[in-house]
């Protein structure tokens, strides 16, 4: 409920400051379990995902949105709580396989699940390598991946930008990727990577047709500490 409220109530602000255009209305079902699997250019993408999407999204988010202290730290883990947020510990292994298992609960319950396939926002605008999480639950849920492309964010939100700017940006919804529900475990690794590799790279190939940007076979993390390491 908190959720559509804040949608309802912010929604029509938002509207008039990211102008948002969405293509692809047709290829979100009117129920059951999808992934929502998007480009990440900007912070703001995970509040223009909602405006324009006729269901409600669940999302992951850092751990530390939901681990802070005192008042300010109590109002963000109610706020991200209440907006159907869940936390992840983006440190990787087994921390984050308890966020999995919640995207999965999620999606088995009938319910959206939005996800950022590269794992983090793009350092310079690029898209790059997904990782195989999407791929995985799909899966293991047999719920299809909807390829979506966020267009026009980055530029209204630089890295490190707080307040966002003003202007236009698209959202586009690829026709759904169906995928057959199948048990992982009576496969091979060997087989397992490379379904999952396939599935992946398949998905972000839409992604980036739709979105129109360069791609590179590299993990947005890792390009980030060459960055930060040059720099």
């Amino acid at each position: 409920m908190l959720y559509w409220f804040f949608v309802k109530l912010l929604g029509p602000l938002a509207r008039r400051r990211f102008n948002p255009t969405v293509r692809g209305l047709h290829n979100i079902p009117r129920k059951g379990g999808a992934i929502i699997a998007a480009n990440h250019l900007a912070v703001i993408d995970d509040g223009l995902l909602p405006l324009v999407c006729p269901r409600m999204i669940h999302f992951m988010g850092k751990a530390e949105y939901f681990e802070g202290k005192g008042i300010k730290g109590k109002f963000k883990k109610w706020w991200f709580t209440s907006v159907g947020v869940f936390p992840v510990d983006r440190s990787g292994g087994s921390k984050s396989l308890g966020a999995m298992e919640t995207a999965r609960g999620i999606l088995e319950d009938g319910h959206l699940f939005g996800i950022h396939p590269e794992g983090t926002r793009s350092p310079d605008g690029r898209l790059y390598r997904g990782h195989t999480g999407v791929a995985r639950l799909a899966l293991e849920t047999g719920c299809p991946i909807i390829p979506t492309a966020i267009i026009g964010t980055r530029e209204l939100q630089k890295p490190g930008q707080v307040m966002p700017g003003k202007g236009s940006t698209t959202v586009i919804f690829g026709e759904p990727i169906p995928v057959q529900k199948t048990d992982t475990s009576r496969m091979t690794r060997d087989e397992l990577h490379a379904k999952l590799r396939e599935l992946t790279d398949r998905m972000m190939h839409v992604i980036g047709e739709a979105s129109g940007q360069e791609y590179v076979d590299e993990y947005a993390q890792k390009m980030k500490k060459k960055l930060a390491g040059q720099a």
